[in-house]
């Protein structure tokens, strides 16, 4: 297959995964929401029930740095115009949309808020919503409203933190139930929503926007590639290493350390030298398994 025929069968490749992508897809929802403040405010308005609700800014894949400790990326971050924070992630992985994950991702919204010196009761309201492929809590409802409360008199305790999930596998003809239909809708002639289905048809029909999801798509690729690799480097040094130190200590030629030498070059790409470096090869021993394996 030549250049020209190798591209084609890539771009072919990218155009049906483009097909099949919903706004349950990470990377493809990110992109949507982008700087698209109708589009997000559209769904607060409804899972948050504040049909009122104005967005005044946008911006998905967030990194909030932690200098000390774990650090998190949130999917996407809206600010509405009174300050109030929203963060969105949309999880098909139950294990995702934990309860702990919940409130990492609120305390890390907070420690952002408040500048050196600034008071604690200038912290704005937060949210934290999950929209999730199946109903992680399993209650049947469709949504999911967590609040703290004061345990001996059953008040809220009003410290303006909130955690809401939703059921994305809820349907009915309620705005909810219609916009978790248009969550896992592909074809955007079949979303309820025009705000959301201009959106997604821009991506999936437009010249440019075909072409900035290609990138997208490309770029996953080299990161599943990378990620590959990386694990299976990992894989091939813990297993030589395991094998390779016990063997290499004894006595004599051993073809199971030979092959901990093979094994280990080929998931590294390493030279002998250095694979047997790191199987800690005694130096008497090396110069045979060297010339074996330049033979090879």
């Amino acid at each position: 297959m030549n250049v020209t025929e190798t591209m084609d069968r890539k771009r072919q490749e990218n155009l049906e995964m483009l097909k099949k992508f919903c706004l349950m897809d990470d990377e493809f929802m990110t992109k949507c929401f982008e700087g698209d403040t109708v589009c997000i405010q559209l769904v607060l308005r409804i899972v948050l029930g504040k049909p009122d609700l104005i967005v005044t800014d946008v911006r998905t894949q967030v990194f909030v740095k932690n200098l000390m400790n774990r650090s998190v990326r949130l999917d996407v971050l809206a600010t509405e115009g009174d300050g109030k924070k929203i963060n969105v992630e949309i999880q098909r992985s139950d294990k995702g949309a934990g309860r702990k994950r919940a409130r990492f991702n609120s305390s890390m919204l907070d420690v952002n808020l408040l500048r050196m010196g600034e008071d604690f009761e200038e912290l704005v309201e937060t949210w934290v919503v999950f929209i999730t492929e199946r109903d992680v809590l399993g209650k049947g409802k469709p949504l999911y409203h967590i609040e703290r409360y004061i345990v001996d008199t059953n008040e809220r305790f009003g410290d303006g933190s909130h955690i809401l999930y939703v059921n994305g596998a809820y349907r009915d003809e309620s705005p909810l139930g219609k916009l978790m239909h248009d969550f896992f809708c592909a074809n955007p002639a079949d979303m309820y929503y025009d705000v959301l289905a201009d959106r997604v048809r821009f991506f999936k029909e437009s010249k440019e926007g075909v072409t900035i999801m290609s990138r997208m798509i490309e770029e996953m690729r080299r990161q599943e590639r990378a990620e590959g690799i990386e694990i299976g480097v990992e894989r091939g040094i813990q297993k030589g290493i395991q094998k390779g130190r016990a063997e290499g200590r004894e006595e004599g030629f051993d073809e199971s350390l030979l092959e901990s030498i093979r094994n280990l070059r080929q998931n590294t790409n390493w030279s002998i030298t250095r694979a047997m470096d790191v199987l800690e090869v005694p130096e008497e021993k090396r110069e045979r398994y060297r010339s074996i394996l330049e033979k090879q």
